[in-house]
């Protein structure tokens, strides 16, 4: 059934798995029409595990396909909705991503989309995972 309300509780999708997840707030349409769904996505965020991880001082490396992405060609930034995910990430300590990489990452910046084969790289740089 798909009944339209002027309530709907509000999701995000995580930024690094791509799934949504519940925010804990209520929307409420403003002119109380019947228009809303039961769930609304409103923006990225980090779902709990991955907040759990972002805390604990770690950034997921998110291999993404470059011609897949859309990404304009004198655009060298991606935005989360543009990104076409492989499937593949990995999480490193920001340290060792700093000494990995020569750019420096803001210290609020949970992600990073990478070119297939990086993640392949920092492994044989980094080691294998215990």
């Amino acid at each position: 059934m798909n009944e339209k309300s002027h309530v709907s509780l509000e999701r995000h999708l995580c930024l690094v798995c791509g799934l949504s997840f519940d925010t804990g707030g209520i929307l409420l349409d403003g002119r109380l029409r019947q228009r809303m769904q039961r769930h609304t996505v409103t923006g990225w965020g980090l779902c709990e595990p991955h907040r759990q991880l972002f805390d604990e001082g770690f950034v997921a490396l998110i291999e993404c396909d470059p011609e897949r992405s859309g990404v304009p060609a004198d655009q060298n930034r991606m935005k989360p909705e543009q990104a076409w995910r492989t499937g593949r990430l990995v999480h490193l300590k920001r340290e060792a991503l700093a000494r990995a990489i020569d750019v420096a990452l803001a210290p609020e910046v949970p992600c990073v989309f990478v070119e297939p084969g990086v993640i392949e790289r920092l492994q044989a740089v980094v080691g294998p995972a215990h």
